[in-house]
């Protein structure tokens, strides 16, 4: 499905019971939305699930670059229109939980909580140059300059070996993302700093990285923890960054735990859970 949202169409989809709470899927940088595989159908069970292609990635507009995170979340705003949506329990992962504070910083009466997952909410000077590097190279070379490395970063040495056939799903996924949206999100990257504006986040909020995550290890994400009051905290152990993968059924285990506390949810019949809050 596609929808006209600030100058370019944007592709979802929505799986789950329309009368269940909503639950917003935003990528990381250099995917699409099929990288909630793993997801769907676990929270489908207890949830309306909606997934989109971000600006620049899978089967969206690629607007020219540069973008900026107020852009990125008006799209998610945008979108939460057209679908007639007032509020959402969101989950990013990397720039998707960047985008997860731009909406709880300044769109926090369109979310019922948020989830960040793998992600900051400030990149240092020496972490700006290596962006410098990746978008020459990309400008050079187009995305295949970005796919092996990449793929190092993303996953730890043992799975990478384990799992070809992944390797190769997401390698395909890094290689066609259009070097607009990859240059455009990245600029946007470079310029996050948002730790400052962290105590105006008033959602329930968790903060999960993965325990191998080299360029958003759990101390990053602590930080952020620290600068939302009252968030929670969970790291997901044997992952590197993108860790709805790796460990998908620990991933999920936590995710639908925090959801199904803070959406007031009952399991429906037939979705095997012990655990659930009060009604609705």
């Amino acid at each position: 499905m596609r929808a006209a949202i600030n100058g370019i169409e944007i592709e979802y989809l929505i799986d789950g019971p329309p009368p269940a709470p909503a639950v917003l899927l935003s990528h990381s940088l250099a995917t699409t939305m099929s990288m909630w595989k793993d997801q769907v159908p676990v929270l489908a069970r207890d949830f309306r699930v909606i997934r989109y292609d971000m600006r620049g990635h899978g089967r969206s507009g690629a607007s020219p670059p540069p973008y900026d995170f107020g852009l990125l979340a008006a799209d998610v705003v945008g979108l939460l229109d057209h679908l007639g949506i007032d509020r959402v329990a969101f989950v990013g992962l990397s720039i998707g939980g960047i985008i997860g504070q731009q909406l709880a910083i300044h769109h926090g009466d369109r979310l019922r909580c948020a989830v960040l997952c793998s992600t900051t909410s400030q990149i240092s000077d020496q972490v700006r140059g290596v962006w410098d590097q990746r978008i020459a190279a990309v400008e050079a070379g187009g995305m295949e300059s970005q796919a092996s490395s990449t793929l190092e970063r993303w996953f730890t040495a043992p799975y990478r070996a384990a799992q070809a056939e992944t390797m190769t799903w997401i390698g395909d996924m890094i290689r066609t993302t259009p070097t607009a949206g990859f240059i455009g999100c990245g600029r946007a990257i470079q310029g996050i700093d948002v730790a400052k504006d962290l105590g105006r986040i008033k959602v329930p909020t968790l903060v999960m990285p993965a325990e191998h995550d080299p360029g958003m290890p759990p101390s990053v994400a602590e930080a952020t923890h620290q600068g939302v009051a009252g968030s929670e905290f969970a790291v997901i152990a044997g992952a590197s960054h993108l860790s709805n993968i790796e460990q998908a059924a620990e991933f999920n285990a936590v995710l639908v735990s925090f959801l199904l506390k803070h959406l007031q949810v009952i399991p429906r019949p037939g979705s095997r859970r012990s655990r659930g809050a009060a009604p609705r």
